[in-house]
């Protein structure tokens, strides 16, 4: 049963880590309506390596061009690069930009690690964050100007958009739904704000689930918090190979669609699913 739980989960966990919807809200959510608990922080962060391989494969190109100008970009001979890269080449300035915008979450990742395993896990709050910054993805996408593209990004912009994935660290507010709720809102076009906020994810979300990973091998249960991941390593592993194929699909959709389609069916439904919660925690069915 519980190899069944993985892969259940794993499909959840896939399906909702690219749409701006909050994976971790999800997960939360269907453990306590299964009846199988709360999977917990460490449970996610390791699945997400899954999701966020598969980013890896489907911006393979991007990333490899860009950590490649961005380490010859060291090589600088007066106004152009050894290489040929020249000063304010875009793809070395998005190296920068992924490396200073993840400096906010990592801090905030380490300073607040008790609250994120158990106070930020509240379904109270995870159904407030999912309506309010389901509120403001729809306001920015309604309002912003979307006319600048990805090679515009500013630093200032970029750190802004590193502000906002902090805030991933509460369920419900989701990682993707955050970072490209600041870039519409920073004027930039659909697509370019869901590219920047997967590649900006990429060290967040695979140094996240790797030291979880370290924590769960390593440390000792009944003694150190957040030592389980809920379900066995091989349950884990499981969970984490589904996500990857399903997310996979998840990311060519949704780029796809965001081409010509708005945010307004996930502004919808992130509404629809946190009034639903309310509903459910204030008559006793769930408990948060």
């Amino acid at each position: 049963m519980d190899f069944l739980e993985a892969v259940i989960l794993g499909i959840l966990q896939g399906l909702t880590e690219f749409l701006p919807i909050s994976s971790s809200a999800h997960l939360r959510i269907f453990g306590d309506l299964a009846e199988w608990g709360d999977p917990g922080a460490t449970f996610t962060a390791i699945t997400q390596l899954g999701t966020e391989t598969a980013v890896l494969i489907y911006f393979w190109r991007d990333i490899t061009r860009i950590i490649g100008k961005w380490f010859r970009s060291f090589g600088s001979r007066g106004g152009e690069h050894s290489a040929g890269i020249r000063k304010g080449d875009p793809d070395v300035r998005m190296g920068w930009l992924i490396i200073i915008g993840t400096v906010p979450i990592v801090l905030a990742g380490f300073f607040l690690q008790d609250a994120i395993r158990t106070a930020f896990r509240s379904l109270w709050i995870v159904a407030i964050v999912l309506i309010v910054f389901g509120l403001l993805l729809g306001v920015a996408d309604l309002l912003g100007r979307r006319t600048k593209e990805l090679d515009q990004l500013s630093y200032r912009d970029g750190i802004l958009v590193g502000f906002a994935q902090m805030l991933a660290l509460i369920p419900g507010v989701s990682r993707s739904g955050a970072s490209v709720s600041a870039g519409l809102a920073l004027g930039y076009t659909r697509p370019a704000a869901a590219r920047f906020a997967f590649l900006l994810a990429v060290p967040a979300v695979f140094g996240s689930g790797l030291y979880e990973l370290y924590t769960a091998l390593t440390c000792e249960p009944g003694v150190d918090a957040g030592c389980t991941t809920g379900y066995g390593m091989a349950e884990t592993l499981v969970a984490t190979v589904v996500a990857f194929v399903v997310g996979l699909a998840v990311i060519a959709f949704l780029m796809r669609y965001i081409e010509r389609r708005s945010f307004l069916p996930f502004v919808i439904y992130r509404i629809l699913l946190g009034g639903t919660l309310i509903v459910l925690l204030s008559t006793g069915v769930l408990q948060p």
